[in-house]
């Protein structure tokens, strides 16, 4: 079951979607392989800093993120990546490293790469290394509402 967080947002918004249980998976690719789905289609999260900032970066598991494109596509001074440290406490009741693409729940702004943007379907992390969940990218983009810029490689 994805977090509750998670579930409850997209019921209420009456969002179809699809949880996909799997063996445990900690990389994207591996995750990918695990729940049988194509890596440009599984969307993973990069915590960001952006000055002094948290920030969410998504991209395909086949990407990588650049961090001087989501500087200038954030208009930003500066840009790193986050520390677990940094980043662990605003994601309570997920797994490190497995919180969901939906900053707008946990109050952080979201850069999506345009690769991912071209995608019919997404999946990603829904807040464990077991399980994902699948749904239309155009009902992603609508409720988070992400900064689509080219981010990665």
């Amino acid at each position: 079951m994805p977090v509750r967080k998670l579930k409850e947002f997209l019921d209420s918004h009456k969002i179809k979607y699809v949880v996909i249980s799997h063996s445990p998976a900690y990389t994207a690719m591996e995750v990918a392989q695990s729940a049988h789905i194509p890596g440009k289609d599984l969307a993973k999260v990069v915590m960001v800093m952006l000055e002094g900032r948290t920030c969410m970066a998504v991209m395909p598991a086949t990407r990588k993120l650049d961090l001087e494109r989501l500087r200038q596509a954030a208009d930003a001074s500066e840009a790193r990546l986050a520390t677990e440290d940094e980043f662990r406490k605003l994601f309570p009741e997920c797994e490190t490293g497995a919180m969901p693409p939906f900053g707008n729940l946990y109050g952080m702004e979201v850069f999506v790469s345009s690769q991912l943007a071209e995608d019919r379907e997404i999946a990603f992390n829904a807040g464990s290394h077991t399980e994902v969940v699948k749904m239309t990218y155009a009902d992603y983009e609508r409720l988070v509402q992400p900064k689509v810029a080219r981010i990665t490689d």
